[in-house]
């Protein structure tokens, strides 16, 4: 679907049927005019996995639909995409909207297009994975949701649509993308633990660290700085606390990338 001014409209093969001219007022009052083809037309919608780490789990993020199709049951966050915005766009859009979630890491890593995937016409949706704190957001059901929850990833409701489908390759996009890039510290507190942070390890790649190795190896990147201990109390000593060197990270990844594989397993 093109837009044009009205007098720059030039359908071809107009005579075969194939095209016609739509004519509409955008917001300023001026006419358009859109060209669009004679043809059965597919929506496109966005669908977010949200992954939280709540210092032990891995969480999604669920919606509970309000409205049909699938009214009650639980669903990922998202929605059909406007003329006027991107995929992107709409992504972050209908994730406010429906869990007050926004300004978080997150990526496309699939497109879905089952033909009988959604009862109410043809659509096919591009999913996105995203990362976030569970203790940066009250998530509020708004919008299509009725409620916004989160669920321990391995103990999810039966979900509409295919978004089961959706959240097994996300999953499977996680685990891979550990193996490129540490994006586990966008699941923590600025300030975290060796044992949270092999805990989202494992929880994320679905294995077991040696604690010992495991703490050898991180503290050696170079990448954690130090920030003194837990003021939480504990009836063991107070674990050391660290922060990710996001900075120094990204110089290494440009000038020294093979010093940025020791967060890497």
């Amino acid at each position: 679907m093109s837009l044009f001014p009205l007098d720059k409209i030039k359908p071809e093969k107009e005579e075969e049927g194939r095209y016609y001219n739509s004519h509409y007022f955008n917001y300023d009052g001026q006419q358009q005019v859109r060209l669009e083809y004679r043809f059965p037309k597919c929506s496109l919608t966005a669908d977010c996995v949200v992954f939280g780490f709540d210092g032990k789990d891995l969480h999604i993020l669920l919606i509970e639909r309000g409205i049909e199709a699938f009214k009650g049951m639980w669903a990922l966050p998202g929605g059909f995409m406007n003329p006027n915005e991107t995929i992107e766009e709409c992504a972050e859009r209908e994730l406010w909207e429906e869990t007050k979630v926004r300004d978080v890491y997150k990526e496309q890593f699939g497109v879905f297009s089952a033909i009988d995937r959604d009862p109410r016409c043809r659509v096919v949706t591009v999913g996105f994975v995203a990362l976030v704190r569970k203790s940066d957001f009250e998530v509020i059901g708004g919008s299509d949701a009725k409620k916004a929850q989160w669920f321990k990833e391995d103990e999810l409701p039966p979900l509409a649509f295919d978004h089961e489908e959706i959240v097994k390759a996300a999953r499977n996009h996680l685990k891979e993308r550990m193996r490129i890039e540490p994006i586990a510290f966008n699941l923590l507190n600025e300030k975290f633990s060796i044992s949270e942070l092999q805990q989202v390890y494992e929880a994320i790649k679905g294995e077991n660290y040696d604690r010992r190795n495991f703490y050898r190896k991180m503290i050696s990147s170079g990448y954690l700085q130090n920030e003194g201990k837990s003021e939480e109390p504990t009836p063991n000593r107070r674990p050391d606390l660290f922060s990710f060197d996001t900075k120094q990270f990204k110089e290494d990844e440009t000038d020294n990338p093979s010093q940025t594989d020791s967060l890497l397993f």
